[in-house]
């Protein structure tokens, strides 16, 4: 049985430069979809990126992977950045480690790491 995601989109402020998102449950088949139209329209022009916080996802399969390499490219076009958040113990570390995410995406283990980050990079 699946546990429906959940994504909550929160900007700093109303001048805020950067989106952050946090999805709890799930991340498969059935929502991938759901959670990446979500994104993608929560980043405006003007913002420098997206702290994508992954604290609370409890599952990810290669769908919600998919999402996250393809959200991370179509921001890379826009001249954004995407910044993931998942805490050193978490599962989902495996399975990024596995397919090498570290290699193309930014992660840290804070949303304030990735906030300072960004802006830092800006």
């Amino acid at each position: 049985m699946s546990v429906e995601p959940q994504v909550s989109i929160d900007v700093q402020g109303e001048d805020s430069d950067v989106v952050i998102a946090r999805v709890t449950g799930e991340i498969d088949l059935a929502s991938a979809d759901t959670v990446g139209g979500e994104l993608a329209t929560a980043v405006p022009n003007r913002a420098l990126g997206l702290v994508l916080d992954l604290s609370g996802t409890s599952y990810l399969d290669s769908s919600g992977v998919s999402l996250i390499f393809e959200l991370a490219e179509r921001l890379r076009r826009r001249q954004q950045q995407l910044r993931l958040v998942v805490p050193e113990n978490a599962p989902l570390r495996r399975v990024l480690r596995i397919v090498n995410a570290a290699g193309v995406l930014a992660i840290t283990a804070s949303v304030d790491e990735a906030l300072a980050q960004t802006r830092a990079e800006a």
